[in-house]
């Protein structure tokens, strides 16, 4: 089994967020994916494989499967568009996976790779006592959807926050994310997943999916440059589709492909 490691949303390596990528001619048993990804330890590791209909696209945490990932689908993008689909002479630049969350397209654009994604919708909560706990200062804003995201004043917050992880677990959410506006970038943000086994999502597409319409909105921007401001850093380019779609793109670097041994 061949495994791609590539760094998503970033221009050099050992910066974004790496993802294992393994493209396949036919699915291994379920626990074998889950044992590739524990051992791998990384956000996320994505299983490829092109069936009659297309390519299908799953995703696997150190923990579990999980139902939309955006670094990962970039890198599997990047993987079959530059290692598969162009060595089979194929002229297009888009490949449309097949997942849990729909059909996802990657278009290779310039050096970017642009995500279609379902947009999520946030809705307004109290801020709790519990979540000044977590983050360690008291979020002047909250708002829920798939994930949880809780708004700063000052992207310097972000920048500097020590987390406890554990109560950020006993947060509503799938993911929890801090966000403020910022100086270079539109937006700043850092995303935290110990639900998923994952303490800080180095830079998390997904979250994206909340982040990129709620800050165009605040902001009247009908694109947006994000910055996630984890230790490896990563860049996302976001634009609302107003169409209950949010392209999300990226660069990508390849650091290594390697053969797995069972």
């Amino acid at each position: 089994m061949k495994q791609y490691l590539v760094d998503a949303f970033t221009e050099k390596v050992f910066s974004g967020n790496p993802a294992a990528v393994c493209v396949l001619e036919s699915w291994p048993e379920e626990q074998l994916m889950k044992n590739i990804a524990l051992e791998n330890n990384l956000s996320e590791t994505a299983f490829v494989v092109k069936e009659p209909e297309g390519y299908h696209l799953r995703w696997f945490t150190p923990k579990d499967e999980i139902n939309l990932c955006g670094h990962a689908t970039l890198a599997a993008g990047f993987v079959v568009l530059n290692y598969y689909d162009a060595a089979s002479g194929a002229e297009s630049n888009t490949v449309e996976f097949n997942t849990m969350s729909g059909k996802l397209a990657v278009t290779k654009k310039g050096d970017l790779y642009e995500m279609d994604f379902p947009a999520c919708e946030l809705r307004e909560i109290p801020v709790t006592d519990e979540m000044e706990k977590a983050f360690g200062t008291r979020p002047s804003k909250a708002l829920l959807g798939m994930d949880l995201v809780c708004v700063f004043d000052d992207e310097k917050i972000i920048r500097e926050m020590d987390p406890d992880i554990k109560a950020i677990e006993q947060l509503p959410g799938r993911l929890q994310s801090v966000t403020a506006k910022g100086q270079t970038a539109d937006c700043v943000s850092r995303s935290f997943a110990p639900k998923c086994g994952i303490s800080e999502d180095p830079v998390c597409g997904s979250a994206h999916c909340g982040l990129a319409p709620m800050w165009a909105e605040v902001l009247g921007k009908k694109e947006i440059v994000a910055c996630q401001a984890s230790k490896r850093g990563g860049t996302l380019y976001c634009a609302p589709a107003g169409n209950g779609r949010v392209r999300i793109s990226g660069n990508a670097v390849l650091f290594a492909v390697s053969e797995l041994m069972e």
